[in-house]
């Protein structure tokens, strides 16, 4: 037997000429059996790649069984030599299989390869493969610059896809390879060692697999074996194949196989796929001519679509510009001794003569006639995970079939009831539609992003880019492992969450969430958790936090038909600890103070929301509490004071009173400033109408001695850094009046830039030494 040679083709796994003329030699050698590189226990999805309905590009997805998820992608295109074998071994009813190590094997190997061999960490594993990669990238420059080409992809299409006949091509191919390989192997035995164990073991299980097709009938010269160039001379039967106990002794992992639809930019080399290339869209359409006899004609179809996508954008290009293109593409190829044009010729004619010299013309339609942003598609039927089946569903269901494409599209939702229409799910498509991409939110599928809307209509309206993507559907297959359809594995995600919340405002959040999915027995377990959490809360941000969700929830409930009024009184709860933790919490540093006021915002906005549910009162007593004390933050003093004023609940001998105080010579100057500034976070019309604060606050800043003044301003550059321009004007024309310079007049000198003396100064307080403050 190890006379006996099979047939080998060997190929690039994105070539449209290695498709084309694979092709022409199983018509010619018309084989038996037909064996591909890929994973020997995918061989049952063979047939249903070519199903009538499915659209190339596609891949096949495997992945591990367990978290976290590893997987493995076979991605295919319409002029893969693989899916062309397919193609061709269907139709002539072949046996066609896979003939490389099987998923639950390969996926094991490649887990030790990323830990590295016993003497290495993760981390030298790791820097060992870039230094191979580093390398790798050297050698192909090193052969484009050696052929004059400006990169390793134009000299590949010159040399080997513009190869005139299957012998020419099989032969040079073949030559090349074992080239390539003998120089990458002396390379791997020293900087890559487990890379090229990898290869051996894959190759080994090849030949094993060729010798059981042979046992099984076959003869050795009408097998044909299509693998990548690299490995076509490995296929070599004198060689040893793998044993049944070398086998047994490979590690290996449960995983599960699926199909996927694909994109042109995932299998570019653009999106960092090793084996693309940097024009799936190019070689889609060089593959179309080659198959229609049309060869010859690629440049002047290229460049007529080119300037159509030109013309459909604006920019007219004539017909005289389109031929001038084509000539001179036709005349860089043959400076290079090529006979046609390659796709970096091509490239370069259209920026000289259809952007005028300027690629950023040209770039747009450029990019959609190179990668393109075509998507493969897969008919019903076809074997997919039933996390994805169910997916496709819901997307059909709810007429979301149309934003699964490559273009990044907006959608607008109006939760409202429609009334206009005559079924309920018409009526309520919006509102589902969001239950849907919220549970894809939480599941981490990329699909939708939710966008920030007016707070006008924040209630009702939901703004979302939609785009599909590989990774999104990597990611719905990854969730099969959380439940079979999109809601029970949506429901554990927060199931599991809610197992690791031991924060109020994140049980709170997960309350929201479950609303927003619509997840009933999730709601109500988040809710659970919240209350026991609630029990023994003592932080003040986190009740804030978690009564503001709860709030919301309360107030919008009824958008998404939900029942949430036995959200109230857990809210009255969280509320009322919550005003009674506010005065102690206020006992902080200004680092702490930043989040404290943001947790004030909160409580005060359920306060106002829900006054006729929660003890507004209490809270009112416990603002004016902290606004009189002077042993708390400063800042939050001020700050709660801004909002009883805001509330016209300060009389104006009482703002007087209180500003004089706060803003007297006596009073430290960080304590006066940052009161101020707590002061002026909160509505500022309030202030600006009150001309006996800034009053005060002028006579309180004469009074300072040198060094007190530089402190007080680091605060008071604070408080004015946030105001408005038209702000900042008002506050001008006050001091204006304050100073009888008048108000137009000093808002003019006020309002001028910086002069050198100025920004000195400006800069000596920047560099002024504050001590401990």
């Amino acid at each position: 037997m190890n006379g006996e040679q099979v047939r080998v083709f060997g190929v690039r796994h994105l070539s449209p000429a290695g498709a084309y003329h694979m092709r022409t030699y199983l018509d010619e050698i018309k084989p038996t059996a037909v064996l591909v590189e890929g994973p020997s226990d995918a061989n049952a999805f063979i047939g249903q790649l070519t199903k009538s309905g499915v659209k190339p590009p596609v891949a096949l997805l495997a992945y591990t069984g367990s978290l976290p998820v590893r997987t493995l992608l076979f991605p295919l295109a319409a002029y893969s030599p693989e899916y062309q074998a397919f193609v061709w071994a269907n139709k002539r009813g072949v046996p066609c299989e896979f003939i490389d190590l099987p998923t639950d094997r390969s996926l094991a190997l490649l887990g030790l390869r990323e830990k590295g061999g016993e003497d290495d960490v993760a981390e030298d594993a790791v820097e060992k493969r870039r230094a191979y990669a580093g390398w790798q990238h050297s050698l192909y420059e090193s052969i484009a610059e050696l052929a004059d080409e400006p990169d390793y992809e134009a000299y590949w299409e010159r040399h080997y896809e513009h190869a005139g006949s299957q012998g020419a091509y099989r032969q040079a191919i073949h030559a090349f390879s074992a080239s390539m390989r003998e120089l990458t192997e002396a390379e791997e035995r020293t900087s890559a060692p487990q890379e090229l164990a990898y290869n051996e073991l894959r190759e080994a299980f090849m030949r094993r697999r060729i010798r059981e097709v042979m046992a099984a009938g076959h003869e050795p010269n009408r097998i044909v074996v299509i693998v990548g160039a690299h490995h076509a001379s490995a296929v070599d039967l004198s060689l040893p194949a793998m044993t049944d106990a070398e086998l047994g002794k490979l590690p290996s992992v449960p995983t599960s196989l699926t199909l996927m639809p694909y994109t042109y930019y995932k299998l570019s080399s653009h999106s960092g796929y090793g084996a693309g290339n940097q024009a799936p869209a190019y070689y889609q359409l060089f593959w179309e001519c080659l198959t229609g006899s049309k060869s010859d004609e690629l440049p002047t179809i290229y460049m007529t679509r080119l300037a159509t996508l030109l013309r459909e954008a604006g920019t007219y290009r004539s017909t005289a510009s389109v031929i001038e293109a084509v000539r001179m593409s036709e005349a860089l190829a043959s400076l290079k001794g090529g006979s046609r044009p390659t796709w970096k010729d091509l490239r370069d004619a259209a920026v000289v003569c259809l952007g005028n010299g300027d690629y950023a013309v040209v770039a747009e339609a450029l990019a959609r006639i190179d990668v393109g942003t075509e998507i493969g598609k897969l008919p019903e039927g076809v074997s997919q995970t039933p996390i994805q089946d169910d997916l496709n569903r819901e997307l059909k269901r709810l007429k979301l079939e149309k934003y699964k494409t490559a273009v990044a599209q907006d959608l607008e939702l109006d939760l409202r009831e429609n009334r206009r229409v005559k079924s309920e799910e018409a009526a309520y498509l919006d509102l589902n539609r969001s239950v849907l991409l919220h549970r894809l939110e939480i599941l981490g599928i990329g699909f939708a992003r939710k966008q920030a809307v007016h707070q006008e209509s924040a209630s009702w309206a939901e703004r979302w880019v939609l785009q599909w993507t590989p990774e999104a559907e990597i990611q719905a297959v990854e969730s099969t492992l959380k439940g079979e359809t999109i809601q029970i594995a949506a429901a554990y995600v927060i199931h599991e969450r809610l197992q690791q919340c031991e924060n109020l405002a994140e049980a709170a959040k997960l309350i929201r969430v479950s609303c927003e999915c619509r997840l009933v027995e999730a709601m109500a377990e988040s809710t659970r958790a919240l209350q026991e959490l609630a029990t023994e809360a003592g932080n003040f941000e986190q009740i804030a936090g978690a009564a503001f969700e709860l709030s919301a929830l309360v107030r919008y409930g009824s958008v998404r038909r939900l029942e949430t009024e036995s959200l109230v009184p857990l809210l009255k709860q969280l509320f009322l600890r919550g005003a009674l933790l506010l005065v102690d919490s206020a006992n902080c540093n200004d680092d702490a103070a930043r989040g404290m006021a943001a947790a004030i915002q909160q409580l005060h906005a359920v306060a106002q929301e829900h006054y006729e549910e929660v003890d507004e009162a209490q809270w009112r007593t416990r603002l004016r509490e902290l606004a009189t004390r002077d042993d708390r933050n400063a800042k939050l003093s001020g700050f709660a004071f801004a909002i009883l004023l805001e509330r016209d609940e300060i009389s104006a001998d009482e703002c007087s009173q209180e500003v004089s105080r706060r803003l007297s010579p006596g009073v430290p100057a960080d304590l006066g400033a940052g009161w101020f500034e707590g002061l002026s976070m909160r509505n500022r019309y309030a202030l600006l109408s009150r001309a006996a604060l800034w009053e005060q606050l002028d006579l309180y800043v004469q009074s300072l001695e040198d060094e007190p003044f530089y402190r007080s301003l680091v605060f008071l550059r604070r408080a004015f850094a946030d105001f408005e321009p038209r702000e900042r004007a008002s506050v001008t024309e006050l001091l204006g009046d304050l100073w009888g310079a008048g108000a137009e007049q000093t808002s003019e000198e006020l309002l001028q830039p910086l002069d050198e003396e100025e920004k000195k100064k400006l800069d000596e307080l920047n560099e002024f030494d504050f001590g401990d403050l």
